[in-house]
């Protein structure tokens, strides 16, 4: 196995790691205090009770979706595939919606306290956040699948 089968994983791996150097500098800015927090607070509790709940439907359409795809003509490697995908793709979403949250409220702080600037800092940072898992997990899953898979099931 070629050692160029490692690029993707290691790059997913970096990616990964960078998001979260990223997002420890996102909670290196300031949350607000008293009802600022409080409120920035309840909208991420909402939105992780609302990514549970969707979750669980996401579960369970993807399921049947992993069912039709085993016994149809397109078999067990689409299947896991299909499974590798869609969890990476819950990850980002996940991560990307509990960082938004996360840096919402010091977006908002950071606007009030220092202006424009400092708020699309912020801002910029948070966002990057999801760009990068997304990037991240799809170098990772796809990485992973091709090693175990062997390598591009067309030049086999």
């Amino acid at each position: 196995m070629s050692s160029v089968l490692y690029i993707p994983i290691v790059l997913g791996i970096v990616g990964l790691i960078a998001a979260f150097v990223i997002y420890r500098k996102v909670l290196s800015y300031p949350g607000g205090d008293g009802k600022v927090e409080s409120i920035g607070d309840q909208i991420h509790q909402g939105a992780m009770v609302f990514m549970k709940r969707e979750y669980s439907y996401l579960f369970i359409f993807a399921a049947i979706c992993c069912a039709l795809i085993y016994f149809s003509d397109l078999g067990w490697m689409s299947a896991v595939s299909f499974v590798v995908g869609a969890f990476c793709s819950a990850f980002a979403g996940y991560i990307g919606m509990y960082t938004a949250t996360k840096a919402n409220v010091r977006t908002t702080t950071a606007a009030q306290t220092h202006g424009a600037a400092e708020a699309l800092t912020v801002a910029f940072y948070g966002g990057s956040i999801m760009g990068l898992c997304v990037a991240a997990m799809g170098l990772l899953g796809l990485g992973v699948l091709y090693m175990v898979f062997g390598g591009d099931p067309h030049t086999a």
